[in-house]
């Protein structure tokens, strides 16, 4: 095959939407917090990274991880809303902020998740425990092996509460992790996450999420926490326009701080970074020609949506490049990688997206191929 057909040409496709993920290496926020991450749900764009993988204490925004497994008990089928766990002395005589359960009654998971997720009640946390695993210890080994498998490497759990424990750790991009594990994983759950207050036992208890409370624009979940060691932490998100953010944000100084911390990163994320879809699944990219096939070209798609969270203001600095081997030699099986999308833009790594096949490409037969290669000696590539 001549040189010529090896050579690789690049297509400059000039565009004002984008593609793929972007990161957030020169766009940044000052914020009062120690850690931050910041992201865009749909896309994993990273928006913010403060510290995000620096080991932190959760506080109560381990209760997220709890629940986390009461959800999944429930969707499997082994739990229902309406069954119960016993209280035990250990449960009732826990101390902090508590969802007064009585010793010796049962409770209902239902209102055990409401407990534990509106009124942050460290009782109802030991009570799902010894209900699930039989102790809380054996619930802490239990919550720290889920973590690992839904990709949180780098927490280990050492109660159901978040009581502080030095060696019961997370970081901020686990805690993200885990709350976006939550709201992919368990829409039907998710909704108690936003309810603003639960009464049980005679006693109403408000939503610990500022967000919540202060009607935030979109906000609708998640947890908050705070003890000596940790400061005070806010796992949030919020959607707008189709569009939700994943904030957690931790080691701020007062309640006043986290709330004002909260809205104005999210604000903010919101306000300056945009989606922008460049491709849908199975669209067609670009033609690419083939050599000896019975067909001059095919199709080339991207397999899978193509979306770029970025800044605003960056957008017209994208670059979208489309790199293939011309012509392509037959045959060529359908859903082949043949070639890549090319992505660049300030702020953000090159990022390369395979583009396929869309349909097979034959081999032309003996005289077809006679016929292309005297075509080629006389008039040379077309």
């Amino acid at each position: 095959m001549p040189i010529r057909l090896l050579t690789r040409l690049a297509i400059t496709i000039a565009l004002v939407a984008a593609s793929i993920v972007a990161t957030a290496q020169a766009a940044t926020i000052e914020t009062k917090a120690k850690q931050v991450i910041l992201l865009d749900y749909d896309t994993g764009a990273e928006l913010l990274n403060i510290n995000a993988d620096e080991r932190m204490y959760p506080a109560s925004m381990t209760k997220m991880m709890t629940a986390y497994m009461l959800f999944e008990q429930l969707k499997n089928g082994t739990l229902s809303l309406d069954d119960t766990f016993p209280v035990s002395k250990k449960a009732w005589k826990k101390g902090g902020s508590k969802m007064f359960v009585e010793v010796g009654k049962r409770v209902r998971i239902e209102d055990l998740l409401r407990g534990i997720i509106i009124q942050s009640g460290n009782d109802a946390t030991i009570v799902a425990a010894e209900g699930l695993s039989g102790s809380e210890e054996a619930f802490a080994r239990d919550m720290t092996a889920k973590a690992h498998e839904i990709g949180m490497l780098h927490t280990q759990f050492k109660n159901a509460s978040g009581w502080p424990d030095e060696e019961h750790y997370t970081t901020a991009r686990d805690l993200a992790t885990l709350a976006t594990a939550i709201i992919r994983n368990f829409p039907e759950y998710y909704h108690f996450f936003s309810e603003k207050s639960f009464t049980y036992s005679g006693i109403t208890q408000g939503n610990r999420n500022p967000l919540i409370q202060g009607e935030f624009e979109g906000a609708d979940g998640l947890k908050t926490g705070h003890t000596e060691l940790s400061g005070f932490g806010l796992t949030a998100s919020a959607i707008r326009d189709g569009r939700r953010l994943v904030l957690v944000a931790n080691g701020m100084g007062s309640m006043k701080e986290r709330a004002l911390e909260g809205e104005r990163l999210l604000t903010w994320g919101f306000r300056e970074w945009n989606r922008y879809q460049l491709f849908q699944a199975g669209q067609k990219v670009v033609d690419v020609p083939v050599w000896l096939g019975e067909q001059a070209s095919i199709p080339a798609v991207v397999h899978d949506d193509l979306t770029l969270t970025m800044r605003r203001e960056n957008r017209d600095d994208l670059k979208v490049k489309v790199q293939y081997n011309t012509p392509l030699p037959a045959p060529v099986a359908k859903d082949t990688a043949i070639g890549k999308i090319v992505i660049e833009a300030p702020e953000m790594e090159p990022k390369t997206v395979p583009i396929y096949a869309a349909e097979e490409a034959t081999k032309l037969g003996m005289m077809g191929r006679l016929s292309a290669a005297l075509n080629y000696l006389v008039w040379g590539e077309n």
